[in-house]
């Protein structure tokens, strides 16, 4: 019974912060946080210190993965609590499937938007060019080819983290 409240709690979140971000290009502290506080309770109360662990464990998986991506402006805060709040509620390797489906979906939309602003192209051409840059050995000359506008702004990223979850439950219960 458990469980279900902690899937059903974790649905609520992810859809409630898909219509932020898609409204207003946020998410709130105040949906992500207590989010994460009834994973740990939950999964404390259903099975004891190893829940207790195992929340601990997916909060701080979920926020590892994302914040190298948030360093760098592909993401926002709110992204990184968000699958924070996921592996509360269910896990660090739910929130490892999370994330891997997050960045796929992520990928897709990404290419999405730069063709429909007729961007790819070009931001292909300048990938090319810092990856040659890179091999050539120079590592700092590679950056001045990549694009300063943050990526956050362009894509909404709840969507992508939205569907990341789902992927993540379709994928887990077909092991």
């Amino acid at each position: 019974m458990l469980a279900v409240l902690a899937d059903l709690v974790l649905f609520i979140v992810i859809l409630i912060c898909l219509i932020t971000d898609l409204r207003e290009r946020k998410i709130y502290n105040k949906v992500v946080f207590p989010a994460a506080a009834v994973g740990i309770i939950v999964n404390t109360a259903h099975l004891g210190l190893p829940g207790l662990w195992t929340s601990i464990g997916g909060l701080i998986t979920g926020v590892l993965i994302f914040i190298v991506p948030f360093a760098m402006g592909g993401l926002g805060a709110g992204d990184v609590k968000l699958l924070g709040a996921v592996g509360a509620l269910k896990g660090p390797l739910f929130a490892l499937y999370t994330a891997l489906g997050t960045a796929l979906i992520g990928g897709v939309i990404a290419l999405l938007v730069l063709l429909w602003q007729s961007r790819l192209l070009s931001t292909l051409k300048r990938l090319g060019a810092a990856v040659g840059v890179l091999v050539g050995g120079g590592g700092k000359t590679a950056l001045l080819f990549i694009d300063r506008t943050p990526y956050s702004s362009l894509i909404p990223y709840g969507l992508a983290i939205f569907l990341g979850t789902i992927a993540a439950y379709w994928f887990s219960y077909c092991l």
